[in-house]
C-alpha cells in the first residue's frame, strides 16, 4: 500500500488527502523515511494545512530528527494555535529534544487540562530542569483529588525513589487505599512496586491486605508466590504454584520458572520453557531463562541461542572528537539521587527520557556512530533462523532504538550493575565513555559479564564472556543475554547504552 501512495504523490505532489494516508501508513509499517520526502513536500505546497505539518514534524520524530521535527511542528502550532494534539507533539517532542519543554506543556494543558500524559510529560519537563520538588509536589497533589490515577501513582512511587525519598514513596498509594480499598487496580500496583524494590515482606503484607478487602485474586496469588520464592519458602511458593498450573499467563509462567530453576529443578521448568518461549513478542521475556535452563542440563541448544558470534566489541575512540566533552554533557544530564525503582543499577544514577533523541551536538554524533556499527554487526549475522530470538528478524538499513539512556556508576558501595536482560529489544549495548583506572588493575573490578544470571537465582554459572571496559569502546550483544558488571571500590564508570529494536515482523 505505501509504494501504491507514494506513486500517486507522486503524480499528484500537493494532494493532501493521500499524503495525510502515506503519513499515517508509514508510521505503522515502519517506512517513515520514505514517507517523509513526499508529506512534507506536500506539507509545503499547502502551506495553511495544520494536519500536514503535524504528520511531516510526527515523520522526523519516529526518525530521531527532531531538529527537523520542531520547526514542522511549530508551523502547525502557528497555524492551529488551539489544536490539543499539535501543542502535545510540539511539547514532547521539545522534551525529548532537550529543550525547555516546560513552557510548551503549560501551553498544551490550556488547552486540554486533565490529560494525564501531559500532566506526567510536564513532570518529566520540570525533572529536566532539576525541579524534582515540584514534579513530585504537583503529581501528589493531583493524586490527592484524583486517588484513582494510575498512571500518577506509578509515575510518583518512581519519581520518589530516584530522588531518594524510598521511604515515602508509597505514600500517596496507601493513602488511595483507605478510601479505595476494594480498587484492585491500586493494589496491583502498589504490590509490583514493592516487588521491584525488592521488600517482599512488605509485598506479603500488602497480599494479605488486599486479600482481605478482594478475596482470591490472580494479582494476589502470583505476586504472593514470587515474594515466597524470593524469600526462600519453597514449600509456600510450591502450594501457591500448584494452584496457578492451569492458568494461561506468560507472567506467572516466568515466575514458576524462575522458581524452579532457584530451587535446583531444572528438569521440571525445561517444559514451561519450551511452551511459552517465542522470536517474537511478550514471549521473547523466557528465553533467558532457557539459556539457564539448557546451560544447566547440558543441552546443546544454549550455545545455539549464545553463540559467540552474537557478541561485538567495537572499538571507537579514534572516530570521537572529544570523549571529555561527551562526558562533561552526560553528567549534567544525571539529575536524579538514586537509582530507578526497576532497574539494575546499584550505586549510580540513569538518565531519564531517550537519550538518543536530543539534539546536543555531542550525543547526535555518538548516535551516528553507534547506528553504522549496530547496522554493520546486524548485516554480519549468521543465516536467519526463524525459531531464534535474535536471528528470526530481518536485517533493516537503519537500526530503530528501543531505548537509549546514560549510566553513571561511582562506586561507592560497590557499584555495578545487577546481571538482568532487556527481552523487548534485539540488540543491547554498552558504550563506555569514562571508567575506573581500578578496571585495568588486572582484577576485572567494573568489567561486563556476559552470561550469569541474577545473583537472587542463587545460581553458580559463571560468565560465557567478560569484557574489560575502556573509553570509547561499544559492546553489542543479544537483548536476551544476561549481563551486568562486576562491582568496583572507586572512581567513576560512565557508559551510554540503547537497545535496537526488534523489526516488524
Amino acid at each position: 500500500m505505501i509504494d501504491d501512495l507514494i506513486a500517486r504523490m507522486t503524480l499528484r505532489p500537493s494532494d493532501a488527502t493521500t499524503a495525510e494516508t502515506l503519513a499515517s501508513k508509514a508510521l505503522e509499517l515502519q517506512r517513515e523515511e520514505e514517507a517523509l520526502p513526499f508529506v512534507a513536500l506536500a506539507a509545503e505546497r499547502n502551506g495553511s494545512n495544520a494536519r500536514l505539518w503535524q504528520w511531516t514534524g510526527l515523520l522526523h520524530r519516529a526518525v530521531d530528527q527532531h531538529d527537523q521535527a520542531l520547526p514542522a511542528l511549530n508551523a502547525a502550532a502557528t497555524i492551529e494555535p488551539q489544536d490539543a494534539r499539535v501543542a502535545q507533539a510540539r511539547a514532547q517532542v521539545a522534551l525529548e529534544a532537550g529543550l525547555d519543554a516546560l513552557p510548551l506543556f503549560e501551553t498544551a494543558l490550556r488547552l486540554e487540562p486533565n490529560n494525564g500524559d501531559l500532566l506526567l510529560s510536564r513532570a518529566a519537563a520540570r525533572m529536566a530542569q532539576g525541579d524534582a520538588a515540584t514534579a513530585i509536589a504537583e503529581i501528589a497533589a493531583l493524586l490527592a483529588l484524583h486517588p484513582g490515577w494510575y498512571p500518577g501513582h506509578d509515575r510518583l512511587i518512581k519519581l520518589r525513589w530516584m530522588m531518594g525519598d524510598s521511604l515515602r514513596s508509597t505514600e500517596a498509594i496507601e493513602r488511595a487505599l483507605a478510601a479505595n480499598a476494594g480498587d484492585l487496580n491500586l493494589w496491583r500496583i502498589l504490590i509490583l512496586a514493592l516487588i521491584d524494590a525488592r521488600q517482599f515482606e512488605a509485598a506479603l503484607d500488602a497480599v494479605v491486605r488486599g486479600r482481605a478487602v478482594l478475596g482470591p485474586q490472580l494479582t494476589f496469588t502470583a505476586n504472593e508466590a514470587a515474594a515466597r520464592s524470593e524469600l526462600g519458602d519453597v514449600s509456600g511458593a510450591d502450594a501457591l504454584f500448584a494452584v496457578m498450573a492451569k492458568v494461561d499467563d506468560l507472567s506467572v509462567a516466568i515466575r514458576h520458572v524462575r522458581h524452579l530453576l532457584r530451587t535446583g529443578r531444572v528438569e521440571q521448568a525445561l517444559p514451561l520453557i519450551e511452551r511459552w518461549a517465542r522470536p517474537q513478542g511478550a514471549n521473547r521475556a523466557m528465553w533467558p531463562y532457557a539459556a539457564i535452563a539448557w546451560r544447566l542440563a547440558g543441552d546443546a541448544r544454549a550455545d545455539w541461542l549464545n553463540d559467540p558470534a552474537f557478541v561485538r566489541v567495537i572499538d571507537l575512540a579514534d572516530r570521537i572528537d572529544d570523549l571529555p566533552a561527551l562526558a562533561r554533557r552526560l553528567r549534567s544530564l544525571h539529575r536524579s539521587s538514586a537509582p530507578h525503582l526497576d532497574q539494575s543499577v546499584r550505586g549510580g544514577t540513569q538518565t531519564d527520557g531517550p537519550l538518543f533523541s536530543r539534539v546536543d551536538p555531542e550525543i547526535q554524533a555518538l548516535r551516528a556512530l553507534v547506528v553504522e556499527a549496530a547496522r554493520d554487526h546486524l548485516a554480519s549475522l549468521p543465516a536467519p533462523d526463524p525459531r531464534h530470538p535474535l536471528l528470526a528478524y530481518g536485517r533493516p538499513a537503519r537500526p530503530r532504538f528501543a531505548g537509549s539512556w546514560s549510566v553513571r556508576l561511582t562506586g561507592e558501595g560497590g557499584g555495578h550493575h545487577a546481571n538482568h536482560v532487556h527481552p523487548a529489544g534485539l540488540i543491547s549495548s554498552a558504550f563506555y565513555v569514562t571508567v575506573p583506572r581500578e578496571a585495568a588493575t588486572g582484577t576485572q573490578a567494573g568489567w561486563l559479564t556476559l552470561g550469569s544470571p541474577q545473583a537472587e537465582l542463587g545460581l553458580d554459572i559463571p560468565p560465557v564472556r567478560t569484557i574489560e571496559p575502556k573509553p570509547g569502546r561499544l559492546v553489542l550483544f543479544p537483548s536476551t543475554m544476561w549481563h551486568g558488571t562486576l562491582p568496583y571500590s572507586f572512581g567513576e564508570r560512565m557508559t551510554v547504552a540503547f537497545d535496537i529494536a526488534p523489526p516488524l515482523a
